[in-house]
């Protein structure tokens, strides 16, 4: 994939932190790991088994996927239930719009593929994929994740006659090893870390909240400006731009591990 050649890498990465930074260190590069958010089944998972019960009965004509995970959790939940089969046979029956390759991936799995891609990765291709002929007037179930990132999305749906039915299928347990991000920054404001290789928003949005909390914020904002910032692909790179940070590499066109693991080779090549 690349030579790393020793370069100190924080990888941030919660659900595949080990495959990251194995391929991380298989390439010469030295993984320093920090899982930033840490995700969790709901507290209650009636809402979600609201959810699921209207698209085995035929409710929705439509349903977005924002993310793979929230497409497995939802088949757990599913599963726990003994309608997993019924879950899966209803997906196959309309159709599934994908913002990006995780949800893609999701569906792979368990036999199925996306009805409709986004043209780029983001709530936006969401936007750009949907004319608002097509969508006036359909039910439509909408894959959410914690926090308030989606609304625009959904405001934006709304507003062209969707009808919307959103769930949001797990949550982030935010407080996860506080005491590891912070030394995290540490190492970052000390000028011991190369490179951030960022694999979801949360994970940025986590760094930023807890340099905030621990009074650390100027002096992560200042190591950002020596530090080099890989970004697995566009949904990620909005939330850097968001938060002032505007120095990027990124894939270009595949937003999965290796490629990133590429970009940041690349990167190292070209200083």
């Amino acid at each position: 994939m690349g030579n790393l050649d020793g370069l100190r890498i924080l990888v941030p990465e919660s659900r595949q932190l080990n495959l990251f930074a194995g391929m991380i260190e298989e390439n010469g590069g030295r993984a320093i790991r920090c899982p930033l958010v840490q995700i969790l089944d709901l507290d209650d998972g009636r809402a979600a088994e609201a959810w699921i019960d209207k698209l085995i009965g035929g409710v929705f004509q439509d349903v977005i996927w924002l993310t793979g995970e929230g497409l497995r959790r939802l088949l757990a939940i599913a599963k726990r239930a003994g309608r997993d089969t019924a879950y899966v046979t209803a997906l196959g029956k309309i159709r599934s719009i994908t913002r990006g390759p995780k949800p893609a991936r999701a569906l792979h799995e368990i036999g199925l593929a996306p009805g409709l891609t986004a043209p780029i990765p983001t709530s936006d291709g969401i936007i750009e994929a949907l004319a608002p002929e097509e969508i006036a007037g359909r039910s439509i179930g909408i894959q959410l994740y914690p926090g308030e990132g989606t609304a625009p999305l959904l405001a934006s749906l709304r507003a062209r006659g969707a009808v919307l039915t959103p769930v949001t299928p797990y949550r982030y347990a935010s407080q996860a090893e506080t005491g590891q991000v912070i030394a995290a920054i540490e190492e970052m404001i000390a000028g011991r870390i190369d490179v951030v290789a960022f694999t979801s928003s949360p994970q940025v949005e986590r760094l930023f909240a807890v340099a905030r909390d621990a009074g650390l914020e100027p002096k992560l904002r200042e190591a950002f400006g020596r530090i080099g910032v890989a970004s697995i692909g566009p949904v990620v790179e909005e939330t850097l731009h968001r938060l002032g940070i505007v120095t990027i590499v990124q894939p270009q066109s595949t937003f999965h591990m290796k490629p990133l693991v590429r970009t940041i080779a690349a990167w190292k090549a070209a200083r």
